[in-house]
């Protein structure tokens, strides 16, 4: 068991150091990102979501074609991966970090390699419960697949991404500062009274 963790260890370790290689030219601009995404000021979630709004604003009224609009936002990327490395170090100061960016950055990357690990995780359980249980999969992914079909043809689909989008920006800020968890929480203890008051009827 215990070379079992320590072969984990290493592996994430390894896949961390490849990733901050990787990043190491996005570093600054990922630790203000990161600054913003944790809400380290009041402003910066007001400040997000204008952003965004403003981002959706554009697009809803340029109404570009599904091929023009990922057209640009590949050119977009193309231009970021080419001059974020070569500017960042100009707009942010000297490339030499302390060491609480650079432990920063290190568990920045951390981060991103377990949500790699537990995303291909959850495909694997998925495929295992395909070949374990192929009815319950085939189920539950029809039902989830009608939900999810339903949603969209009730809400229009740039609404939709844009309160997708919202969300997973303000994902880490509300998760940083405990709000996921406390209505999490509150969720849980009104399922387990409903619970409660269904077995009190039964009896």
């Amino acid at each position: 068991m215990a070379e079992g963790d320590n072969k984990s260890s290493n592996q994430l370790a390894a896949e961390t150091a490849s990733l901050e290689e990787q990043l190491q030219g996005w570093g600054e601009v990922i630790l203000v990102a990161d600054k913003i995404l944790r809400w380290e000021r009041l402003w910066f979630p007001p400040a997000l979501i204008g952003v965004v709004s403003f981002a959706f604003l554009m697009i809803y009224y340029l109404d570009p074609s599904v091929l023009s609009g990922v057209s640009c936002f590949v050119m977009f990327l193309c231009l970021s991966d080419y001059l974020v490395p070569a500017l960042a170090p100009r707009i942010f100061g000297s490339n030499k970090w302390t060491t609480e960016q650079q432990q920063r950055f290190h568990e920045i990357c951390s981060n991103l390699v377990k949500t790699r690990r537990r995303i291909v995780g959850w495909w694997k359980r998925l495929f295992t419960l395909k070949e374990e249980k192929p009815k319950m999969y085939f189920m539950t992914m029809l039902c989830s697949l009608a939900v999810v079909a339903w949603v969209g043809q009730q809400v229009h689909n740039l609404f939709l991404t844009y309160l997708i989008v919202c969300f997973l920006l303000l994902f880490p800020g509300l998760n940083q500062h405990g709000i996921i968890t406390k209505y999490m929480g509150m969720a849980k203890r009104e399922v387990n009274k409903l619970l409660k008051q269904k077995e009190k009827k039964n009896e």
